[in-house]
């Protein structure tokens, strides 16, 4: 009886040091790889940031709680009412903020209204696409805030890791989190250097992680009441997969603004400045192929140029009066004609030089 109560007793002895010995060992290893993964410090600032972007947004009666890979994509999350742009900062593009209220804003703040027609559901996927600089991705911000949904801001190197499968679970986390948190808009800034045209000659990570991403963007097709819509901007729309452009289907080309457009775009960056003697038609009219943020400098230039000529500025010169405003940093004139056609007489000779202005139009501007 003793004989067989010691064999037990190292038996059991036995198995309580090798499980000691196998914790110690899995938490040693575990360790280990978190202190040589170059990206552990980033997963848990990432996770710090998730979790105050979170509470931000009041989500925090979610049904089922946020995996390690969703607290990863949360960290890109913005609250829609902190986003500075509203329609009213968007000038020239009227013609697209109309349909985008009618296909995506109105039917997720309406929704009711649309229950019995899957006609007037909003699209899983809005490509806009166009030059550089002409309000692709302030339009993607406008929409989110006018429609009160969640914004995730997604940066394409967050989906890459070095570990085997990690860039699947990444790409999956992004609609499972949209999906949790929704109405969501997932926007990619940029689309086609992640979702460009698949061949041959792609990595096998990549290519795996492009076909999980289309996979899962198709599965939010199969759920009626999802609010999930995925906007992408680029100027390069040729370069994109066949399959992502049939998964787009709202497709909106923001071009270079015309001369109309162009005057309603300078109006609404000199609204809150001092100028005199200003026609905006006529710069309107000789800033042709100047896009939305072209034209934006162009007025920050021109405002530069009273900057620069207080700063030359000689109180000695000067009458008491406006010496005296000199000496009380007070004496900034207002914007004149001469500094916006100065400004874009240079403008366009460094454009036409760097190769970014194809057609230059005849101008007398002296």
């Amino acid at each position: 009886m003793s004989d067989n109560f010691m064999v037990r007793s190292e038996i059991l002895s036995l198995i309580l040091r090798l499980s000691i010995f196998s914790g110690v060992t899995y938490f040693t290893i575990k360790w280990m790889l978190n202190q040589i993964d170059p990206t552990s410090k980033i997963k848990k600032s990432a996770k710090k940031k998730a979790e105050e972007q979170l509470q931000r947004l009041g989500i925090d009666n979610l049904k089922e709680p946020l995996t390690e890979y969703e607290m990863m994509i949360a960290s890109h999350l913005v609250n829609p009412s902190e986003i500075p742009v509203t329609w009213g900062d968007v000038a020239g593009l009227d013609h697209i903020t109309r349909e985008l209220r009618e296909t995506i804003i109105l039917p997720i703040q309406k929704k009711r209204l649309f229950h019995d027609s899957q006609l007037c559901q909003p699209p899983k996927g809005v490509l806009l696409h166009g030059p550089p600089g002409c309000g692709k991705t302030l339009i993607a911000k406008a929409t989110a805030r006018e429609a009160g949904m969640r914004f995730i801001n997604l940066d394409v190197s967050i989906l890459t890791d070095k570990w085997y499968g990690e860039s699947q679970k990444l790409a999956c986390a992004v609609f499972s989190l949209a999906a949790k948190i929704q109405p969501c808009i997932i926007f990619i800034d940029e689309i086609d250097s992640f979702l460009r045209v698949r061949n041959s000659q792609d990595h096998e990570v990549t290519a795996m992680m492009k076909a999980q991403f289309m996979s899962m963007w198709d599965g939010l097709c199969t759920e009626p009441d999802s609010c999930v819509v995925v906007m992408g901007a680029t100027n390069r729309p040729q370069d994109l997969d066949r399959a992502i452009l049939r998964r787009m289907p709202a497709t909106f080309h923001v071009g270079m603004p015309n001369q109309q457009q162009r005057e309603k775009i300078l109006q609404l960056v000199l609204a809150g400045e001092p100028t005199a003697d200003v026609d905006l038609q006529e710069v309107a009219r000789l800033a042709e192929n100047f896009s939305g943020s072209d034209l934006r400098e162009l007025c920050r230039m021109a405002s530069v140029y009273r900057v620069r000529e207080y700063m030359s500025l000689d109180p000695a010169s000067l009458d008491a009066q406006d010496a005296s405003l000199v000496d009380d940093d007070e004496y900034l004139r207002p914007i004149l004609m001469d500094d916006l056609l100065s400004a874009l007489k240079k403008m366009r000779t460094s454009k036409v030089h760097t190769g970014s202005l194809f057609m230059q139009p005849r101008l007398d501007m002296d």
